[in-house]
């Protein structure tokens, strides 16, 4: 779903007029719009969907959603490297909270591990990575009416339009079978929804009710949510009791063997060990050899576990952040070997110092979680524009010098 080179978005003026550019007049666009819904009912009966179910989803719905098209149709201005990727994910405002909601849920983490046998951490960590333990869905404004985002893509970007007419035939299903209602069928412009942040086709595959009311509510009930990841886990061979993988110390030439699949053991002979010291636990296994950052370290040892986590979301990033939060959350220090981060660069701890000192200074007006986005960034430009440094935005050792002076 996603390459291993995360891409981040950010706005610019030559962006935006493209956009517009390509965003039909205002006009041309309801009453289009309006026609295509009304053609779209006949497959959404051929798929089932009663017209009554039909026409209460689009009740009131008339135009494509603007703010859905833009969001398709951002132009990439830089990409993030591994190190910032895990830092904005895996830091200790994630895993302090992630620790609390360990206590908070404990019973129902406890009978999800029972039933699925997926590790209540890596359920966890997924929560966090999906949706920051639910906050995401806190932020209404920047939520979405799933049948309005993909019937807009469906109609409207020709890219995405197959995906967009199959996931809006089955937010029809969710909504004929009663769980959700439309006013609480929201999600992000692309229709991934609620906590665990399932699409709607997942949801059919794999949704769980496990609070037993009689409805599978991944928006409201934390324990349908985390069921419903703990079931496509399993669904797809999660093996119970197994980790991730693991980092790895390389012997002389080991980036040689790149991309190879061995057994434990056989990785071993070779001369890679643990960087804990401790001996692999199931030697007969078998392992995938993985550099991240383009360096001869760190270095993984990936287990069966990890390519399952790919189910969930095809990406080496995100399957590392998802296992290394898990990590951090049982109570294992992390990674003993540092990434190759460029210099003059920040470590996690000094992200939150530089958003610590922004705000103190009334810049930066955000969430202290060390990840450094567009707030951050503006934040560090009027900085930089009142201590006469170059008004570049970038969270560099420079800045925080110059902030702690």
């Amino acid at each position: 779903m996603k390459s291993n080179r995360y891409i981040i978005p950010r706005h610019c003026v030559a962006c935006l007029a493209f956009i517009v550019s390509l965003i039909p007049s205002d006009a041309y666009a309801t009453t289009g719009f309006q026609q295509w819904i009304s053609d779209f009912y006949r497959t959404a009966a051929q798929n089932g969907i009663k017209r009554s179910v039909y026409e209460h989803a689009f009740d009131g719905v008339t135009s494509p959603d603007p703010a859905v098209l833009e969001k398709a149709r951002y132009q990439p201005e830089f990409t993030s490297e591994i190190w910032d990727y895990l830092d904005a994910r895996v830091n200790p405002l994630t895993i302090a909270n992630g620790q609390q909601m360990a206590q908070q849920h404990q019973q129902t983490l406890t009978e999800i591990e029972q039933k699925f046998g997926i590790n209540r951490f890596i359920l966890l960590a997924i929560w966090s990575v999906e949706s920051n333990y639910g906050a995401v869905l806190e932020r209404t404004e920047r939520l979405h009416y799933v049948p309005r985002s993909l019937a807009t893509l469906a109609y409207a970007d020709s890219r995405r339009q197959k995906f967009a007419r199959s996931q809006l035939i089955a937010a029809l299903q969710i909504l004929q079978s009663g769980d959700i209602s439309t006013a609480q069928l929201m999600g992000s412009w692309a229709g991934a929804m609620g906590h665990t942040q399932f699409i709607p086709t997942s949801y059919l595959a794999y949704a769980v009710d496990m609070d037993r009311n009689g409805s599978r509510d991944i928006w409201n009930s934390i324990p349908d949510a985390l069921a419903t990841a703990a079931n496509l886990l399993k669904s797809n061979g999660w093996r119970r009791g197994e980790t991730w993988g693991y980092e790895a110390k390389l012997p002389k030439d080991g980036m040689q063997y790149e991309g190879e699949t061995r057994t434990l053991a056989e990785w071993e002979k070779l001369g890679f060990v643990r960087t804990s010291g401790d001996p692999f636990p199931r030697p007969g296994k078998k392992a995938v050899l993985k550099f991240m950052s383009g360096a001869d370290r760190p270095a993984f040892l990936m287990t069966r576990n990890f390519f399952i986590l790919k189910r969930y979301n095809n990406s080496d990033f995100y399957a590392l952040s998802v296992g290394l939060l898990a990590d951090r959350l049982t109570g294992n220090n992390g990674l003993t070997q540092p990434w190759p981060r460029p210099d003059g660069s920040l470590t996690i701890n000094e992200k939150f110092e530089l958003q610590t000192r922004l705000k103190d200074l009334g810049h930066y007006t955000g969430e202290i979680d060390g990840n450094l986005g567009k707030g951050s960034r503006h934040a560090i430009q009027i900085f930089q524009a009142e201590n006469g440094l170059p008004v570049d935005g970038n969270p560099s050792q420079l800045v925080l010098e110059a902030l702690r002076k």
